[in-house]
């Protein structure tokens, strides 16, 4: 796993853009032409993706599954089964709860398929596995703040995957054999493409219940054009899910 992350965070903006620059440095006297497109590039590409326009812009193009409107929430159950949520980390060791806690991303997560599963009856399962085979479980942690802190309580727990892919393969594995083949996936906007992909190739019916969509207003001062250090991240965000999205359908059937 750490060997598999290094590769990735190499390879994907910003690590791959950083990596320029230092090549840059490195050939500015041997190869001072290709340094300078190197270093260009690189700052180019670093400049792009702190700029919140981009993020909206690329957020767009991404977050193509629309919003599940209120007038359906209650009627879920006519549609389908279950309610799946999928694990996005885990904040380790906080030291206000005294032990790992789900990231805010998650919480978001959280938060609309709790109230999903009080206005619709439907049971939720919670799917994420081991962060570095470091037990909680996502799906674990996920499951306990639900009961705490959303009074919900979850049926089911997939606490072994670690990929999209495998979300819903061994959910597959846990829901189907009881018959559920129809699920109301929670997860954002811009990773529920690849998370329909990968539920329908698992069997399943898919109901999208999108949320944290980035492709809006993004209501910065300048409209967007100035650098922020968090549009950084979500440009990272929205890039992995591009390399998800045209990898996914090569590896997976």
């Amino acid at each position: 796993m750490p060997i598999r992350y290094l590769i990735k965070q190499l390879l994907l903006p910003p690590g791959i853009l950083i990596l320029l620059i230092l090549i840059a440095w490195w050939l500015r006297r041997s190869r001072p032409r290709l340094a300078t497109l190197f270093f260009v590039v690189g700052c180019g590409g670093m400049w792009a993706m702190s700029l919140p326009i981009v993020v909206e812009w690329s957020a767009r193009a991404i977050e193509t599954e629309p919003v599940l409107p209120q007038s359906q929430w209650a009627s879920l159950a006519q549609r389908a089964d279950a309610i799946v949520i999928l694990g996005v980390g885990r904040e380790r060791n906080d030291p206000t709860w005294g032990g790992d806690i789900p990231t805010g991303l998650a919480l978001e997560r959280m938060r609309f398929a709790a109230h999903l599963s009080k206005v619709s009856g439907l049971p939720i399962l919670t799917s994420g596995g081991l962060h570095y085979d470091q037990p909680p479980s996502e799906a674990q942690i996920m499951a306990d703040s639900l009961k705490n802190d959303f009074g919900v309580d979850v049926r089911w727990q997939e606490g072994l995957s670690r990929t999209t892919w495998e979300n819903a393969t061994m959910t597959a594995a846990l829901l189907q054999p009881l018959g559920i083949k129809r699920v109301v996936v929670v997860t954002q906007a811009w990773h529920m493409p690849r998370s329909r992909w990968s539920f329908e190739q698992a069997g399943f019916t898919v109901v999208a219940a999108p949320v944290g969509f980035l492709g809006v207003d993004n209501a910065r001062p300048f409209n967007g054009w100035l650098p922020e250090s968090k549009s950084v991240w979500q440009s990272g965000q929205l890039l992995n899910e591009v390399a998800g999205l045209l990898a996914y359908p090569l590896f997976y059937r």
